[in-house]
C-alpha cells in the first residue's frame, strides 16, 4: 500500500505578487499553461506500481481549490487533510502518517511537496521503487538530487564514502552522514567538488509505522498534540478536519529537524533528474523556455532589445526597452520589477506588506469561491461593481446582507435566482434587484459558466456583511 501524501500547505511568497496567501504556488500553472504545480506532480506519479489516490495536506482556506483541481484531474476517493494552522512539515506528516495507519498498519508514505518540477518522470519512479524496499525495511529514505551546480538556495545531504566510493547500504541507496544548512557560495563549490553532496529535495519514503516511532523518539510532544488532535478527527464533505485547539498547540517543526537529522535509520536514494523547487522568479525563468536573447515573455509583452529578463503579464501589457537581468510581473493590483540575481528579496517586500496590513499580500482582484470566483472592478465610496463567474451547476448561499443592495445583469449563461419567496430565471441582457435585507440566491443550472455584473450600493460593502441561512459548501457567517 504506496499512499502519495502531497503537501500542500505552503505559501510561496517569493513568487509575489503572482503568489498570494489565498492563491499561493502550488496552485497556479506557473510552468505548464493549464495544469498547476499541484496538478503535474500528481500526474508525475502515473504508473508508479501499487500507488494509490493521493492524500493532500493542506490549509483551511485552500480546501475548495484543492478540490477543484483533483476533480479536473479526475482523481478518484482523494483524502483531503486541513490543517487548523500552518505547523511545518513534522506535524503534517504525522497528520498523515495517523490516517495511513488507522487504514492500514504497512501503509507507506511518498512524501512530495506540491510545488516541486521534475521532468524525467523515469528516473524519478525508478528512484521510487529504489526507496519502497528500503521503506519496507522500516528505514525513513530521503531523496538526494545529484547537484548540477553549486547552488546557495537549497540545503544539502552529505554521504559518507571512507573508501573513495559510494557507502552503500544496498540496492542504490546511500547512508546519510549529515544534513547541512542552505550554504555559502564558497561552501556550496567544495560541496559539489566533493562528491559527497546532495541538493535536499525535501521528499521522503517510509511507513507510517515506521515515521510514527521516531517522531516519538526525538520529538514526543509534536507526536502527542498530532495525536490529540487526530483523536478529534471529523468527516466535513470532502474533507478530514482534526481537533483545531489541539493541533494548535503543536510546536512547528520541520521533519528534517525534527526526525531525520537524529535517527539511525535514514538512508538517501540518489536522484539523477533535473528537479527544482521553483521557489523564486531567477528558478521559474531558469526552467521556462528562452528566446535567442534567453528572455521569457508570458502574455501581452513587447521588447525591445530586451535581454536575460523573465517578463509575465497577467492583465494589461508590458512594454520593455534596453534592459538587461530583469523580472517584472505585472497583475492587476501590483507590478513587481526586481534584479534577477536579487529575486529572493521578494520575501522582504512581502513582509513589509504584511506589516502594513495590505490586502495585496492575501489576495488578488479575482478572489477564488467554492461556487466560481469574483473580481473586483470598480470599488468607490458607497458602490463598487464586480463581475461574478459561477460554475456549471455550483450556488452561491442563501443569505442577506443587513447594509448593501445588489443589482444583477447576466452577460453570459443563465442564472436561476431566489429572491425572498420568489424563484425565476435570468438569461443573458436580463437584470434584477435585490434590496438590503432580502433573502437572496444565484445559481448556475446551465453547462457552461454563468457570468453577471454585480453592482452594490450601500453603507458598508465588506465581503463579512454575510449572513447565510443555507449553503452546500458547509460554511458559515
Amino acid at each position: 500500500m504506496l499512499v502519495p501524501v502531497i503537501l500542500a500547505g505552503g505559501v510561496g511568497s517569493r513568487l509575489w505578487p503572482l503568489s498570494r496567501e489565498h492563491y499561493p504556488k502550488q496552485f497556479i500553472p506557473l510552468i505548464d499553461e493549464k495544469l498547476s504545480l499541484m496538478q503535474t506532480t500528481i500526474q508525475r506519479l502515473a504508473g508508479v506500481p501499487g500507488i494509490l489516490s493521493p492524500m493532500i495536506v493542506c490549509n483551511e482556506d485552500h480546501r475548495f481549490m484543492v478540490a477543484e483541481q483533483l476533480r479536473k484531474l479526475e482523481v478518484e476517493s482523494p483524502t483531503i487533510i486541513l490543517e487548523p494552522a500552518a505547523k511545518n512539515t513534522a506535524p503534517a506528516d504525522a497528520l498523515a502518517a495517523l490516517k495511513a495507519l488507522a487504514i492500514n498498519e504497512k501503509a507507506i508514505l511518498l512524501v512530495l511537496p506540491a510545488d516541486h518540477l521534475i521532468r524525467d518522470n523515469r528516473a524519478f519512479h525508478q528512484a521510487i521503487a529504489i526507496g519502497k524496499k528500503q521503506a519496507i525495511k522500516e528505514r525513513l529514505v530521503t531523496f538526494g538530487v545529484t547537484p548540477t551546480g553549486a547552488e546557495t538556495g537549497y540545503g544539502y545531504i552529505r554521504s559518507e564514502k571512507p573508501t573513495g566510493i559510494p557507502n552503500e547500504i544496498d540496492d542504490g541507496a546511500l547512508s546519510v552522514a549529515e544534513f547541512v544548512e542552505k550554504p555559502n557560495l564558497t561552501d556550496a563549490q567544495r560541496f559539489v567538488a566533493s562528491g559527497d553532496y546532495y541538493w535536499n529535495s525535501g521528499m521522503f519514503m517510509f511507513t507510517a509505522k515506521a515515521y510514527l516511532e521516531e517522531l516519538g523518539k526525538f520529538a514526543p510532544d509534536i507526536l502527542q498534540a498530532c495525536e490529540n488532535s487526530f483523536r478529534g478527527i471529523q468527516q466535513d464533505l470532502d474533507f478530514d478536519r482534526v481537533d483545531a485547539q489541539a493541533f494548535k498547540a503543536c510546536r512547528s517543526e520541520s521533519i528534517d529537524y525534527a526526525v531525520m537529522e537524529h535517527t539511525g535509520k535514514a538512508v538517501m536514494v540518489p536522484l539523477n533528474t533535473d528537479w527544482n523547487d521553483v521557489g523564486a522568479w531567477d528558478a521559474i525563468w531558469d526552467v521556462t523556455q528562452q528566446d535567442e536573447l534567453a528572455n521569457v515573455a508570458i502574455g501581452d509583452v513587447i521588447v525591445e532589445n530586451v535581454r536575460n529578463s523573465y517578463l509575465r503579464a497577467e492583465s494589461r501589457m508590458i512594454a520593455a526597452v534596453g534592459i538587461d537581468n530583469l523580472v517584472v510581473v505585472e497583475t492587476a493590483d501590483a507590478i513587481l520589477v526586481a534584479d534577477r540575481n536579487q529575486v529572493q528579496q521578494v520575501k522582504a517586500v512581502v513582509d513589509r506588506l504584511k506589516r502594513q496590513s495590505r490586502r495585496e499580500v492575501t489576495e488578488h482582484t479575482q478572489v477564488f469561491r467554492p461556487w466560481g470566483s469574483y473580481e473586483s472592478i470598480v470599488n468607490a465610496h458607497r458602490f463598487q461593481a464586480k463581475r461574478i463567474i459561477v460554475n456549471p451547476g455550483a450556488s452561491l448561499s442563501l443569505q442577506l446582507h443587513h447594509h448593501r443592495a445588489e443589482h444583477w445583469v447576466v452577460v453570459k449563461g443563465c442564472a436561476l435566482v431566489t429572491r425572498g419567496e420568489e424563484e425565476f430565471r435570468l438569461n443573458e441582457d436580463e437584470s434584477t434587484y435585490i434590496p438590503i435585507g432580502m433573502k437572496h440566491r444565484l445559481m448556475n443550472p446551465g453547462i457552461i459558466p454563468l457570468e453577471i455584473i454585480e453592482v452594490q450600493t450601500g453603507s458598508y460593502l465588506g465581503e463579512d456583511d454575510i449572513v447565510r441561512f443555507d449553503d452546500k459548501y458547509g460554511r458559515k457567517s
